[in-house]
């Protein structure tokens, strides 16, 4: 069993994070670092740590969960793996690439596993998506579009959210969860085209964006806003042999705040509204209907995070990738 130490209890390390490392029986949430209120009120059998340092000085804590604001991951990152911690760090990773580099490197001299907490690799309309372009059903890809946009006119409430900073804005909040998801299917693309705007009134800081990557033959849009009142397609997927065209959000953030924990039943179950649609030629038979969405688990991460650190098995999340994912949001910025 590893012992966990969370460090930050927001949105991210109370409802994203800690149920599942309370879900999983592999881990220990040993201690959450929190000034603001008492997580035992939630999670009654934790310890409760008014510092990192307190964390870094316990040898009984194997892996660091760093849950805290974006600017702060390089620092946190790079103290917990000098004290010899394994580390789980929420995206984005950093705001440059040098510094995600720089992380990703001490960890190999430290023979430490560091893992970023892309959990939108798991959810249920993207593991669809994935099964139907891994299947080969559309041919060829021609084009890719992926879509996370919100509704969201009034700035965030969470100050530190809306001031110009390093490795604040949209590109770096939503952004990293689509880039990283393409990348995850295509690798890293041959070229990036991007602009980011402002749209929203009073924003300091970018709320839209509108990506192209070029794959060659294959050519992906990813787009952004927080001022999308009607929802369109999430993904829209064209190929030589057919289309696929995908709506909805995953559930699982919703479940989380409205009580439901992983492995309830019906946890991470979207409804079958939204089923994608495929229309394609499957064995020379014209066909049109819906593929029922696969159940969205972000334990899958955690459950590889343990298989990692305690079995040396090969992470899905992998430091490349998430290189990658950064050059693409530098490439962006400076474009």
């Amino acid at each position: 069993m590893i012992n966990v130490a969370l460090v930050g209890f927001g949105l991210s390390g109370r409802y994203l994070q800690a149920p599942f490392f309370e879900a999983n029986p592999n881990f220990r949430l040993k201690t959450i670092v929190c000034n603001s209120q008492d997580p035992r009120a939630i999670f009654p059998n934790v310890g409760v740590a008014k510092s990192i340092d307190e964390v870094l000085a316990d040898d009984e804590i194997e892996l660091v969960s760093i849950c805290t604001p974006s600017l702060t991951h390089h620092e946190l990152a790079i103290k917990s793996l000098q004290a010899n911690k394994h580390i789980l760090v929420e995206k984005p990773f950093t705001s440059i690439v040098a510094e995600a580099e720089e992380i990703v490197a001490l960890a190999k001299e430290k023979n430490k596993v560091v893992c970023v907490f892309q959990n939108r690799r798991f959810d249920g309309d993207f593991r669809t998506v994935k099964k139907v372009v891994e299947s080969g059903v559309l041919g060829e890809l021609m084009s890719y579009e992926a879509h996370y946009d919100r509704y969201k006119p009034v700035l965030n409430s969470k100050r530190w959210k809306e001031v110009v900073s390093p490795a604040n804005g949209i590109l770096y909040d939503l952004g990293a969860h689509i880039i990283d998801q393409t990348i995850t299917l295509f690798g890293a693309p041959k070229s990036v085209w991007g602009e980011t705007y402002v749209q929203r009134e009073g924003s300091e800081i970018d709320d839209a964006f509108d990506i192209r990557l070029d794959y060659g033959s294959l050519k992906v849009t990813l787009k952004s806003s927080l001022l999308v009142r009607e929802e369109g397609p999430r993904y829209v997927i064209h190929g030589t042999k057919g289309s696929f065209v995908k709506y909805g959000l995953d559930v699982q953030e919703d479940n989380l705040k409205a009580g439901l924990m992983p492995g309830m039943e019906g946890f991470g179950v979207e409804s079958k509204a939204n089923s994608g649609i495929l229309n394609a030629e499957i064995n020379g038979v014209s066909f049109r209907g819906h593929v029922d969405t696969e159940v969205g688990n972000w334990g899958i991460l955690f459950q590889n995070l343990y298989e990692v650190i305690a079995e040396g098995k090969e992470p899905l999340i992998k430091p490349e990738q998430i290189i990658a994912q950064m050059k693409v949001i530098e490439a962006v910025r400076q474009s």
